[in-house]
């Protein structure tokens, strides 16, 4: 459902306004996120999550549209290396959580905790002030004949994205997901081990991200994609094929390093090519619908690993990377680039 949230909240996002819809979007995921926990049956837990699923589809987009039209050019990577890598921040503090309270407070109390982001409303309202880019543009054009041309009229450059976002989402994830599963059940590690060399991982992805991000500024985003995803093809023997705790940990360092890198470009790249008048609903619907795409890769490895390997993930983990590293690359350098567009104005 996220991609419908991405089209639903970026046009309530091009024609309203960022922050409102930013607004509305936390707390709606807020709310549907709590409705999950006093969910009485799995019937109204999945339409839960069905509404939840929406909202969160909004986020992405409408905040760096955001973030990016209000913040100054110069950086401008830098801190998409920060906004992209607030993910892993929110997975390090998930796994914290999840650590700490799980066993006191049982699945119902996890999701009530998920619903905490609502307060982040209270800063946006009193804190954050409208994109000023959003707010030149509705001084100089008339709304309704800038919803109407719409995202059909830059299908080009959507197609594009969409396969883009689809590489990046399988490379991530394809590196992600299954790597615990992997740890656990061909090394045999404990819990807390597993745990502790995902805490590495993301420190690395963290650090990663900004790296890249703040680098593409000298040498452009397209480059610091490119560096960052073939960079992880030579580290994949020490990412799966490790046989120690610590070259595993380094190796999952590196690899999310690169990854992550990779992603910390992203925010600013498609914010940077998206047509003006769009740019609150295409970015973050072609990262949703790219994503929507690479849903199944998770239980394609998990299948692949049972069926072909013999439970064994290496293979599928290295090749996985292989393949979405160079295609990553390739889509990458084959499409355009407009590092440093002026994003103060959404005509």
């Amino acid at each position: 459902m996220r991609p419908l949230g991405a089209v639903l909240f970026g046009l309530m996002a091009d024609r309203f306004g960022r922050r409102p819809t930013l607004m509305v979007d936390i707390i709606a995921y807020s709310v549907f996120e709590l409705a999950s926990a006093f969910a009485p049956s799995l019937k109204m837990f999945l339409i839960m999550r069905v509404f939840f699923g929406i909202a969160m589809g909004g986020e992405w987009g409408v905040g760096a549209a955001l973030a990016f039209e209000t913040l100054p050019a110069e950086g401008r990577g830098f801190f998409s290396g920060v906004l992209q890598e607030g993910y892993v921040v929110g997975y390090l503090l998930a796994a914290m959580v999840y650590g700490a309270l799980f066993s006191f407070v049982g699945w119902r109390g996890m999701f009530v905790i998920g619903a905490l982001p609502a307060f982040l409303v209270i800063y946006i309202r009193t804190k954050v002030d409208e994109s000023p880019a959003w707010l030149q543009g509705q001084a100089s054009r008339n709304a309704e004949s800038r919803l109407g041309k719409g995202i059909a009229s830059h299908a080009g450059i959507f197609l594009f994205l969409v396969i883009l976002m689809f590489a990046f989402n399988s490379f991530s994830h394809g590196a992600q997901d299954l790597y615990p599963t992997f740890l656990e059940k061909n090394h045999n590690l404990s819990p807390h081990m597993v745990g502790l060399i995902a805490i590495i991982a993301n420190v690395g992805a963290l650090l990663g991200g900004i790296f890249f991000g703040t680098w593409s500024e000298k040498i452009g985003r397209r480059k610091a994609i490119v560096i960052a995803g073939l960079l992880s093809i030579p580290l994949i023997p020490l990412w799966v094929y490790s046989h120690t705790i610590p070259t595993l940990a380094l190796g999952g360092f590196l690899m999310q390093f690169m990854v992550q890198g990779a992603w910390g470009v992203v925010p600013a790249h498609l914010n940077e090519l998206s047509p003006p008048a769009v740019r609150g609903t295409l970015p973050g619907f072609a990262y949703q619908v790219g994503n929507f795409f690479s849903s199944r890769n998770s239980v394609i490895q998990a299948k692949l690993a049972e069926t072909r390997y013999g439970g064994s993930f290496p293979p599928v983990l290295a090749w996985t990377v292989l393949l979405m590293a160079s295609l990553v690359a390739i889509v990458t350098w084959s499409g355009k680039e407009r590092r440093g567009a002026d994003l103060s104005s959404t005509n």
